[in-house]
């Protein structure tokens, strides 16, 4: 497992991040992605830090707190200084009008819920989930910052921000020598490539590493997936709270997607996830990818995804197949590649 340094920071993370999103699930968004027991996921956590991954993601709205306290409840076992954990706020969590955003009052009362779920007297790298647009930039960076001084946080990140919401929040940070987000938690995917349009140049050149959230095009590239066959027997599509709040890309498109990566895959010996997962660990900006897994062996496969490369060859098949029209202003600028050159 090699380790990159998460943006503009000195924090190394693994390149494969173990999302616990599956811990505890108890609602039905969740149970339809697996609801991995206590014992299970003390199994899950084993293989991961005897692989070299040691950073774990959860959120403190993942099966209403469930996930934090599985997660915690796991990491008892390990030295903390061994482990690198990332939790996150901002969506709803309870009733009442200050429950909800990216508040002082609500970052406060939900970080030290966290803490306490977890177990731990700090957390390694805290996400605002969600831009608050109802909440001013500088209340929410102001509290952070607080959180950081005060050592409950060591290094800030958010998640699902537009171009310019991302930029704002630096350009306050930066104005009032705040601590600013070295992360931006983003779906990016073989069949989920908006990423790269703005939020990657961004990232190049404010240093801003990219923590990918379903890698796997929300469960669409495990390799089950095929054109005229039914959805896999347990597969999360098939669950309608999953399909209505996820990314929902046109079939033929992902069957061609799908299509070369299964000649890849002729050609390398290795799985449809797995050249997934590899191809986005040779894209510009991204610190990790955050993996899930419902059992052992689905977890054991995603690992595999590492430690070698796809040719250059194999990645332009790949990018060939997976490249759809930009919107605009990006087709405008793709035009004019002299002064607009492609993230590297």
């Amino acid at each position: 497992m090699e380790y990159r340094v998460l943006g503009k920071s000195g924090l190394k993370v693994p390149e494969l991040c173990f999302g616990a999103g599956t811990f505890g699930g108890n609602n039905e968004f969740f149970k339809a992605w697996a609801e991995t027991s206590q014992q299970e996921a003390d199994r899950i956590v084993g293989i991961c830090m005897d692989a070299g991954l040691n950073f774990f993601d959860t959120a403190d709205v993942y099966s209403n707190g469930s996930s934090e306290t599985v997660l915690g409840q796991t990491l008892k076992a390990y030295k903390r200084e061994d482990v690198l954990i990332s939790t996150k706020t901002t969506f709803r969590f309870g009733e009442g009008p200050n429950n909800v955003g990216s508040s002082r009052y609500h970052i406060i009362q939900q970080v030290e819920g966290s803490l306490k779920r977890l177990g731990t007297d700090y957390v390694d790298v805290y996400h605002m989930h969600g831009f608050d647009a109802t909440t001013p930039v500088e209340e929410t960076l102001n509290a952070l910052d607080q959180l950081v001084r005060d050592g409950k946080v060591r290094y800030i990140a958010c998640s699902n921000f537009s171009g310019w919401h991302l930029m704002k929040s630096l350009s306050v940070s930066e104005r009032y020598g705040w601590a600013r987000y070295v992360g931006h938690q983003v779906y990016y995917s073989l069949v989920g490539r908006d990423y790269e349009w703005e939020l990657m140049p961004l990232a190049l050149d404010q240093g801003v590493g990219a923590l990918v959230w379903s890698p796997l095009g929300w469960g669409r590239l495990t390799g089950k997936i095929r054109r005229g066959q039914p959805l896999p027997e347990g597969s999360r599509l098939q669950a309608k709270v999953v399909v209505d709040n996820g990314p929902q890309p046109d079939e033929e498109y992902l069957y061609k997607v799908v299509d070369a990566l299964d000649e890849v895959a002729a050609e390398t010996g290795k799985t449809v996830p797995q050249i997934a997962l590899n191809w986005l660990l040779q894209r510009p900006t991204i610190s990790t990818l955050i993996i899930g897994a419902r059992n052992e062996e689905q977890l054991k496969q995603n690992l595999g995804a590492v430690g070698w490369k796809l040719s250059a060859e194999q990645i332009a098949k790949l990018d060939a197949a997976s490249a759809l029209p930009r919107a605009y202003p990006y087709w405008h600028q793709a035009q004019f590649t002299e002064r607009n050159p492609l993230p590297v």
